[in-house]
């Protein structure tokens, strides 16, 4: 039995098969998605070995397993060993880790975006999302300029100010006359209101204040630490199960669409607010960590589809898979393309996503329409 829409967008259930365009639609390149998910999990974590190795200093991939099991065992540490221990441990694991963290949590944020509004062009930046998170963080530390600003503060102001922009987003796009164009076109009007706020903040500010601020601007992971670390994993680690959870849901709402989903039991509104709400907490512990780093959650989701199929089952995690790999690629490049300068790694995902983002626009003219 399959699910068609009219032209006005409601629901027709019929007896025939699924259309193959549908099928087409929910099958991957692959014959074996659960296979795909493995190597895309072996990828990351290799690429996690191969990324800390990679620096000014060079560090052989065995020395780096060696520092990491001994980080994780808390064994003894040589003292011909000390420096290379220091350097994996302390400076190049947790800016790693937390960029694939970082990416995997946007990814996962855009794909989830992108089923929820039924827009395969949405992301946390995007509607204005991560722009708001920004701001909320600025506020926040220009709030606190006198004393050092808790990150749990930090990370508060922009779950606030990232929640504000989501409920228009949310509130606009249950208006069935919101086109996609519209869509995009509040994200565009939020991202410049909160930009020009976030440079409003730093003209007021002093000098340590500013340079505070700035940092959420370029987007970056050079001064990672275990706790930044500790926090978007915790958030993550509850976020991509519960995604996961309802991934069939996500596909009967991106699929048939909001009539069609209810007629299968799915409780539209609060299966949208929840998710939305999950989204939103990534993007605003991502940027409250790492500050704004655009594309990822718009083009992580995008390669995952092109790779694995639509099928949010398996969709979901993927694109925590390529989001995490696609700005640990970023940062890796970043920290060794001009070394010994440092690239934020928010400028390298730019210069590589603008493009892509482009390049997407024009091949959906259709659909802006």
């Amino acid at each position: 039995m399959g699910i068609t829409l009219t032209p006005t967008g409601s629901a027709v259930t019929s007896v025939t098969a699924d259309p193959p365009q549908k099928q087409h639609q929910l099958r991957p390149r692959s014959p074996n998605r659960g296979l795909i998910l493995i190597v895309g999990l072996a990828a990351l974590a290799l690429g996690i070995l191969a990324a800390v190795a990679i620096g000014s200093t060079s560090v052989s991939l065995g020395d780096v397993s060696k520092a990491i099991a001994l980080g994780i065992t808390g064994g003894e540490v040589e003292p011909a060993f000390a420096k290379t221990y220091a350097v994996v441990i302390g400076l190049r694991l947790p800016r790693v880790v937390l960029a694939a963290l970082a990416g995997a949590g946007l990814s996962l944020a855009g794909a989830l975006m992108q089923a929820l509004l039924r827009n395969p062009l949405v992301s946390p930046f995007t509607l204005g999302v991560s722009p708001a998170a920004a701001f909320g963080a600025a506020f926040t530390i220009l709030l606190l300029q006198h004393s050092a600003a808790p990150d749990a503060l930090v990370a508060g102001g922009a779950f606030v100010a990232a929640l504000a922009v989501s409920a228009v987003v949310l509130g606009l796009s249950r208006n069935r006359t919101a086109s996609t164009a519209t869509l995009l076109l509040l994200g565009v009007a939020m991202t410049q209101l909160f930009e020009a706020g976030t440079s409003a903040l730093q003209f007021v500010a002093d000098e340590n204040t500013l340079q505070q601020i700035v940092h959420w601007t370029f987007g970056s992971v050079n001064d990672a630490t275990w706790t930044d670390v500790t926090m978007v994993g915790a958030v993550l680690l509850v976020a991509l199960p519960l995604s996961a959870w309802n991934s069939t849901k996500l596909n009967a709402v991106a699929f048939a669409g909001d009539d069609a989903a209810k007629s299968l039991g799915v409780n539209v509104e609060a299966l949208r607010v929840g998710l939305i709400v999950v989204s939103v907490i990534l993007a605003s512990v991502v940027v409250s960590t790492c500050g704004v780093i655009g594309f990822v959650g718009l083009v992580g989701p995008h390669i995952a589809r092109l790779i694995i199929g639509a099928d949010h089952r398996f969709l979901v995690p993927f694109s925590a898979i390529t989001g995490g790999l696609l700005l640990m690629f970023a940062d890796t490049v970043g920290r060794t393309v001009l070394a010994p300068a440092v690239v934020p790694v928010g400028i390298v995902v730019a210069i590589v996503g603008a493009p892509l983002f482009i390049n997407l626009i024009l091949t959906r003219k259709g659909a802006l329409g």
